[in-house]
């Protein structure tokens, strides 16, 4: 393909015009279809956790301390890793099958349970996904049950505390038409794009007295103009 200017570059971007915005029309068709027909709804709920102060279940009730030291904070930091893990160990995974009467595998579950450490802090997300918005609401708080009493009976502590107990969500956490949408217009960009580059890369017809002199390197003596207009009958 010879070398463009910006000015034929427009021209030749501009004397496509319909065919770019039918190809970008026809890709936000598509868009529509995909996400309104073809992606099945899922549901998100998210619990979040707190590190706190460490109190140990065998200290007496009018012992306990409130108070947060810095060893305290530490510990709680090093610990933000295996309680991650902890969350969506076997055993907890299966309580909460149990627990719930769900009909799910263990392997599918854990699937479908994340858990995020926010950075710099004792915050911990507990987010779990399904089809269905209270179940996922209510794995996601048992989890947390079974998880802070895993952490009660491993480690003879209890510093797990509820900050945002899940709730169940009405919005799709998957779907965003409004996305989903100016993706595949922006697909159907570029594939215009695309086809009127190779379309004129393919077009070796010449359309101007420019495109002459510019190919063969001399000037053009006169032109031939093409008349469409009507003149007794004739063109």
């Amino acid at each position: 393909m010879e070398e463009l200017d910006l000015k034929e570059l427009f021209t030749m971007f501009w004397n496509k015009k319909v065919q770019i915005i039918l190809i970008v029309a026809i890709f936000v068709v598509i868009g529509i279809i995909y996400t309104i027909g073809f992606v099945t709804p899922v549901y998100t709920s998210t619990t979040t956790l707190v590190l706190a102060g460490q109190t140990s279940d065998n200290t007496a009730t009018n012992t306990t301390s409130d108070t947060i030291t810095s060893t305290d904070l530490t510990l709680n930091s090093k610990l933000v890793g295996t309680y991650s893990e902890l969350v969506t160990s076997d055993k907890v995974v299966r309580q909460v099958i149990s627990n719930l009467g769900i009909d799910v595998n263990v392997e599918e579950l854990k699937k479908n349970i994340s858990v995020t450490s926010v950075e710099d802090t004792e915050l911990i997300e507990i987010s779990v996904t399904n089809e269905n918005p209270t179940y996922a609401m209510q794995i996601a708080n048992e989890t947390v049950e079974l998880f802070k009493e895993q952490v009660a009976e491993i480690y003879n502590i209890n510093n797990v505390h509820v900050v945002d107990a899940a709730e169940e969500e009405k919005v799709p956490s998957n779907v965003n038409h409004t996305k989903d949408v100016i993706i595949f217009a922006f697909i159907g960009i570029v594939v215009a794009v695309i086809y009127v580059l190779i379309a004129n890369m393919l077009d070796t017809t010449i359309k101007s007295r420019e495109e002459v002199e510019k190919l063969y390197k001399v000037p053009v003596l006169a032109e031939i103009p093409f008349n469409t207009e009507e003149k007794g009958g004739r063109k």
